[in-house]
């Protein structure tokens, strides 16, 4: 999962080399934290958020598979 969201933020950003992804795992959740550079955060979001939703989307529908809840947050 955390593969998956570094390389979606990496492909939308102007300075993917400061894009980071860290996870924090619990029993049934896991929450992944995405940061980016300052200038790049609204590119990561997209209008009206929908960038960030349809991030989220995709992250669901894979950790369905695995039978997991992940939960992205972007950090500023």
């Amino acid at each position: 999962m955390k593969d998956l969201i570094s390389y979606i933020a990496k492909a939308l950003v102007d300075s993917p080399e400061e894009v980071t992804v860290s996870e924090v795992e619990g029993n049934q959740t896991s929450v992944l934290e995405l940061k980016v550079a300052k200038e790049d955060l609204g590119k990561v979001i997209g209008k009206q958020g929908r960038t960030a939703r349809a991030m989220r989307t995709i992250l669901s529908a894979a950790s369905a598979k695995i039978k997991k809840r992940t939960v992205l947050e972007i950090i500023e």
